[in-house]
């Protein structure tokens, strides 16, 4: 199976603005995301967005890993098993 890998740069949005963002593209690929047939990569700077997205998907029955990069964050978003 291939995995769709989809990703949503909202480098310069402050939250709320974040969270509505992320969640509006998770809703949008909510099937695949949580068939395992698609991973969701959220590029993020605001660090209230940090706790926010990961708590807001993980309700949803998803899973979210986060990295600091540099001067930004990676939250991958993903089913619990696929978790990158």
């Amino acid at each position: 199976m291939t995995i769709e890998t989809l990703e949503l740069d909202i480098r310069g949005q402050v939250c709320p603005s974040c969270l509505l963002l992320t969640l509006r593209e998770v809703n949008n690929h909510h099937v695949a995301l949580s068939e395992g047939r698609a991973i969701l990569t959220v590029l993020v700077d605001s660090r209230d967005a940090t706790s926010t997205i990961p708590a807001a998907v993980k309700n949803m029955g998803l899973a979210a890993q986060l990295d600091k990069i540099e001067d930004y964050y990676r939250v991958v978003i993903a089913r619990p098993e696929e978790r990158p």
